[in-house]
């Protein structure tokens, strides 16, 4: 159980604990990661026959770490310690764990949420919005994303290196479980309003865009290379149909100044379509436990610093040479006045070429920088 400042409710929950245990006749114990309580805490826990390990660093996610690196069981359930889930009623989470299932979350949705256990705002946006995006991004199975209480396999979740410090801890052991290709299930469980007569450490806004900024960054897929994909094929194809001349969709005409900013879509999108892989092979390239696609396969057998220097060295020179034409057709004119129409439509193209080129050999110095070796401690 993390815990900062719960002596109102802490007692109960370990004594709840303890008689599961003493019940159900599993051997275990209660841990109590403190994340520097200053209302004693410590010594209730330890009177009521729990272990408190103290965890220096600040963060949800850090206590529970700490918690989790300190636990000596095969298996672990984590949960709040105020009283808001009943730790005498683990009998599911342990059937699934047994049943060789790594990980087993709780669904408050299906068990039962008591009134006021939860605000209008988590119950019916918050959760269920971030859940559902979870479940998109990653093809989850979990319905309940944020429920507190869960139980897992030790070494499994240990193996996942999970990193986040805060509250959207919850969210990267679903996610990277899932990732992981590990057992996840979900029981029921009941919420119940809490026993605190203080105010919850969440903090709704904050924590909830903590959430779902890890789902989309955690996603390059969905929040980098599809839109930019996109960006980039309507940008590019516009523009080079533009260069050709105007175009009149209906009452709408397109023309020079949609150019400009159709080539400016197709820079951006690339830009978004590049960081994507390159986001990709960095966390395989840490360990990341990713799956790959087919597709991505691929482009990563052929993806290298000396194929995207070529291709993109190919893509500046077609533009460079478009510019060179125009050039030698200014001097033609004795550096007199061109048809500027004209010229503009043959510019904007070449200089998107170019740009294009330039960040394709980017991209390939920096996948260099990813792939050198270097002997870590």
């Amino acid at each position: 159980m993390p815990c900062l400042n719960e002596a109102e409710t802490l007692a109960v929950c370990i004594d709840k604990a303890n008689g599961y245990l003493e019940r159900s006749g599993v051997i275990g114990e209660v841990v109590i990661a403190d994340n520097g309580s200053t209302d004693g805490s410590q010594d209730i826990a330890r009177a009521h026959g729990a272990r408190v390990v103290d965890i220096s660093a600040k963060g949800y996610g850090n206590a529970l770490m700490g918690g989790i690196e300190a636990s000596v069981g095969r298996f672990v359930i984590m949960g709040d310690a105020d009283d808001s889930y009943d730790f005498s009623k683990l009998d599911p989470f342990v059937e699934r764990l047994r049943a060789g299932d790594q990980l087993v979350m709780g669904n408050r949705f299906r068990g039962g949420i008591a009134e006021g256990a939860m605000p209008p705002l988590h119950k019916y946006l918050g959760n269920p919005v971030l859940s559902w995006i979870g479940r998109l991004l990653f093809r989850s199975p979990i319905k309940d994303f944020h429920c507190g209480l869960r139980g897992f396999d030790r070494q499994s979740i240990l193996d996942l290196h999970l990193q986040t410090t805060g509250m959207e801890f919850a969210s990267e052991v679903v996610v990277k479980a899932t990732l992981g290709g590990l057992r996840v299930s979900e029981v029921p469980t009941t919420l119940d309003k809490d026993g605190r007569s203080r105010a919850p450490h969440l903090r709704s806004w904050r924590d909830g865009w903590r959430h779902l900024r890890f789902l989309l960054i955690f996603s390059p897929r969905w929040l980098f290379l599809i839109p930019g994909l996109s960006a980039f094929f309507v940008g590019l194809l516009g523009s080079l149909i533009l260069s050709i001349g105007p175009v009149v969709v209906g009452s709408i005409g397109f023309d020079q100044s949609s150019q400009i900013f159709l080539s400016a879509l197709a820079i951006v999108g690339y830009q978004a379509v590049i960081f994507a892989v390159l986001t990709k092979i960095y966390a395989q390239h840490e360990g990341f436990r990713i799956p790959k696609s087919r597709n991505f396969e691929w482009l990563e057998r052929r993806f290298s610093l000396e194929s995207a220097a070529l291709a993109g060295l190919l893509l500046f020179l077609v533009g460079l040479a478009v510019a060179i034409v125009q050039f030698v057709l200014w001097v033609q004119t004795g550096f007199g006045s061109l048809d500027g129409a004209t010229i503009l439509r043959l510019s904007v193209p070449a200089a998107l070429l170019m740009s294009l080129g330039a960040q394709t050999i980017m991209a390939g110095l920096f996948l260099g920088v990813l792939n050198v070796g270097l002997r870590r401690r």
